[in-house]
C-alpha cells in the first residue's frame, strides 16, 4: 500500500510517499480503507521530535485520525462488519491507504468525509475539557484559540450546555465565532480589559485552546488556578494549572452522538483544505502556521 512515511526528524521534506506492507487487523482491532485523514499539529511537533513521548521506531507513518470503510474485522470484534463506514483513531499512521483502528464510530451516511476525519480529535478534545472544567448553564467560560478546530467545537458545545462564551482570535474570525454563539474578543495587549468589559460579572472558568502565554493572564481573571485548563502551554505545572493531554479512555461511543450532530447540521467543523497523501509535506507546511482557517485532510 502507499503510505506517508519518514526516517529521520526534521523538517517537511522529511516526509516521504513510499509502497509499505498492509497492515492486517488483529485481535480487538479493524482495518479500515482510509478515505480521509485529518492532520494534526501534533503530527509536526511528532515530526521534528519535540515530542519523545509520542515517538514511534522508524519508519514512522503519521495521522491519528481517520474516516474509511472497514475491510477486516479482528477476532472478538463486534457491532461492526465489512464495508461499514466509520471515524475514528488509527493505531497505526493514518496517512495511508489502510490504517487500524479500536476506537471508533459508525459515520452517518450524510456526513461528509473530510468531516468525518476531522472531528475525533477536535471532538474528544472539547468534550474533555468542558467536562473537567465541569461547565455548566448560566457560566462564562472563557476560551483562548476560540477559532481554532479544537476552540471552535467547545465554543458550540459549551454554547449548548448554557454556557456564555468569551473567544479569544484574530480580528479576522469574529464574525465566524458570532456565528457559533461566542463573544469575540481580540487577543494581545489589553486583552484582560477586553475580557473584563465583556464579562463584567467574571469568568467562571478558563479553557486554553491556543498556547500562547495567557496563562498568568487567566490566573488574574480567575482569581487563582482553579478551572483553568490547558492543552497547549508547557508552562501549566510550574504555574499550577492544569495540563490535559488525550489518550484517556475510549470515546467511540460517545463520538457517535457528535457524528450525528454533525451530519444533522447542529455541531460544525470547518475544514480549510483537502490535499493528495502525496502533498502531506504541504499539508504540513501549513499545519505549522498556525493559520490555517480549519482542519487539512488527506486523501489517499
Amino acid at each position: 500500500m502507499k503510505a506517508i512515511t519518514y526516517t529521520e526528524f526534521g523538517g517537511p521534506e522529511v516526509l516521504r510517499l513510499e509502497e509499505v506492507a498492509e497492515p492486517h487487523a488483529g485481535p480487538g482491532q479493524i482495518r479500515l480503507k482510509v478515505v480521509a485523514a485529518a492532520v494534526n499539529p501534533l503530527d509536526y511537533k511528532i515530526r521534528n521530535g519535540w515530542m519523545p513521548h509520542f515517538t514511534s521506531p522508524f519508519p514512522v507513518t503519521p495521522g491519528l485520525e481517520a474516516a474509511g470503510v472497514v475491510d477486516e474485522v479482528g477476532d472478538g470484534v463486534t457491532g461492526v462488519a465489512v464495508g461499514d463506514e466509520v471515524l475514528g483513531w488509527t493505531v497505526t499512521g493514518a496517512y495511508a491507504e489502510y490504517a487500524l483502528a479500536t476506537d471508533f464510530a459508525p459515520k452517518p451516511a450524510d456526513l461528509g468525509w473530510d468531516t468525518a476525519a476531522a472531528l475525533p480529535v477536535a471532538v474528544e478534545t472539547a468534550v474533555r475539557v468542558l467536562d473537567i472544567l465541569e461547565i455548566k448553564d448560566g457560566e462564562t467560560l472563557l476560551l483562548h484559540g476560540a477559532a481554532g478546530v479544537v476552540g471552535a467545537v467547545a465554543v458550540q458545545l459549551a454554547v449548548a450546555r448554557g454556557a456564555t462564551v468569551i473567544g479569544t482570535a484574530s480580528p479576522g474570525n469574529h464574525d465566524y465565532l458570532r456565528s457559533l454563539g461566542a463573544i469575540p474578543v481580540a487577543y494581545g495587549d489589553g486583552l484582560a480589559d477586553r475580557v473584563r468589559a465583556a464579562a463584567p460579572q467574571g469568568v467562571d472558568a478558563v479553557f486554553d485552546a491556543a498556547g500562547q502565554g495567557d496563562l498568568p493572564l487567566s490566573i488574574e481573571l480567575r482569581g487563582g488556578t482553579d478551572r483553568i485548563v490547558t492543552i497547549a502551554d508547557p508552562q501549566a505545572a510550574e504555574l499550577g494549572v492544569t495540563f490535559s493531554g488525550g489518550g484517556g479512555e475510549p470515546f467511540g461511543a460517545r463520538l457517535a452522538e457528535y457524528a450525528r450532530l454533525a451530519a444533522d447540521g447542529k455541531l460544525a467543523v470547518r475544514v480549510a483544505e483537502s490535499l493528495p497523501l502525496a502533498e502531506a509535506g504541504r499539508a504540513h507546511e501549513l499545519s505549522a502556521t498556525g493559520h490555517a482557517a480549519g482542519k487539512l485532510v488527506l486523501r489517499p
